[in-house]
């Protein structure tokens, strides 16, 4: 626990065992076995994520499947660092002196993460790491390219950085604190930088979300002046989705606020800050809002909607469904919404400090990563339904009955 005295008030039991450099690279590690999970039962299902995200198909059968590739990856990734976690251990043996001094055995690690991710081998996800950079380099100004170029893609992958916000906020503190040689693997400094420094990198994922959105609407906008058929109207669904983004920016000036909180330097008294905060009920409005699109905008399901009562599905879902079970919705969408409601571990007067303890921001921010690699599963199934409506594939429907070729019109994103 943190402020154990037997291991001195610079580090945290926690942080003797895992430090913040492996913390963020264990994170990243899980997320590309979680996608590799993602492709893999997708492809079991015959949902073709691969034509979705508009990536080339294998031109041969010689050639490893997607979820194989990145299998592959997953363990070249996964080796050493389970070699340098292990050499981390029994060098420093929970000695918090050794702990400090041996923190470039994490910072090589990190080194190497980075490099596997760029270096141009081959035979392990070669091309599938060129085009994660090239997507990512389009994304990281909020770019978004049109449908047939793999619009899709950049959304997925967008989303997954507003899940991974605050691991990026991590892997910065880290960096920072190496650099002015406070020692990565201290006791995490989070106003390294300044106090807003990393508040603002938290910001980044939904600012690219929030501009992707605008430039949809915009497309969509011009698209209706000119007269032209267009599947999203005037386009006032992405304006919609711009604001689940926007509603994040509050919450994470608050916390900022609260956490460098000085008496008085803000003109507001703690009590008043902390009415403030639950006053304004930012957080409540974005996690619920969030949590309401993704039932009934990214998984199209009609729990919010008049629909729901439909004889022709099972309440609160919709009719073409590739998961067999309708169990799985119900619980998924359970799991979605306590998950996205972790705003409940602050608000608690009895939790008020679970976020200030190491052991507890990383559980958070795995919870987290977990959440979203459910989410992908759902979405995807989403817009597989969207693109294909049914067609050759057997797709549940009400009653298990399979379907074969059935027109159905969603709208898209």
């Amino acid at each position: 626990m943190d402020g154990d005295p037997s291991v001195g008030p610079s580090l945290d039991s926690f942080s003797l065992f895992l430090p913040l450099p492996y913390r963020v690279s264990l994170i990243i590690v899980l997320g590309v076995w979680a996608w590799g999970a993602n492709l893999h039962y997708l492809n079991l299902i015959k949902i073709d994520v691969p034509s979705l995200i508009r990536y080339p198909g294998r031109t041969s059968h010689t050639l490893p499947s997607h979820h194989l590739s990145t299998y592959r990856l997953a363990t070249l990734l996964t080796v050493p660092l389970g070699l340098s976690l292990l050499l981390f251990w029994v060098i420093t043996q929970g000695n918090a002196k050794s702990v400090l001094e041996w923190e470039i055995l994490p910072n090589i690690y990190l080194l190497i993460l980075v490099i596997c991710f760029i270096l141009p081998v081959s035979f392990i996800s070669g091309s599938g790491r060129h085009r994660f950079l090239a997507t990512l380099r389009r994304i990281s100004i909020g770019g978004i390219a049109e449908a047939q170029d793999g619009k899709f893609g950049d959304i997925l992958m967008a989303d997954a950085l507003t899940s991974y916000a605050k691991v990026l906020g991590d892997l910065f503190v880290a960096l920072c604190m190496f650099v002015t040689r406070t020692g990565s693997t201290s006791k995490p400094d989070r106003a390294c930088g300044g106090q807003f420094m990393v508040p603002i990198i938290l910001a980044i994922p939904s600012l690219i979300r929030l501009r992707q959105c605008l430039i949809e609407y915009g497309r969509v906008q011009r698209a209706y002046n000119k007269g032209g058929p267009s599947k999203d109207g005037w386009g006032g669904q992405h304006l919609a989705n711009a604001l689940k983004y926007a509603t994040a920016f509050p919450v994470i000036i608050l916390s900022a606020i609260q956490r460098g909180y000085e008496d008085g330097k803000y003109g507001l008294s703690e009590a008043g800050l902390f009415r403030l905060w639950y006053g304004l009920l930012f957080v409540l409005l974005n996690s619920f809002y969030s949590f309401y699109w993704d039932v009934a905008k990214d998984w199209d399901l009609s729990l919010f909607s008049s629909d729901r009562e439909n004889p022709q599905h099972p309440w609160g879902l919709r009719r073409l469904r590739h998961f067999h079970a309708k169990e799985i919705y119900y619980v998924v969408i359970g799991l979605d919404f306590v998950l996205r409601c972790t705003w409940s571990v602050k608000l608690s007067p009895h939790l008020d400090h679970f976020n200030d303890v190491e052991g507890g921001i990383f559980l958070m921010e795995v919870l987290e990563v977990f959440r979203r690699w459910v989410w992908i599963f759902f979405r995807v199934e989403t817009e597989w339904v969207r693109s294909n409506g049914g067609r050759g594939l057997p797709v549940v429907v009400d009653q298990d009955i399979l379907l074969g070729e059935f027109p159905v019109k969603f709208d898209e994103d």
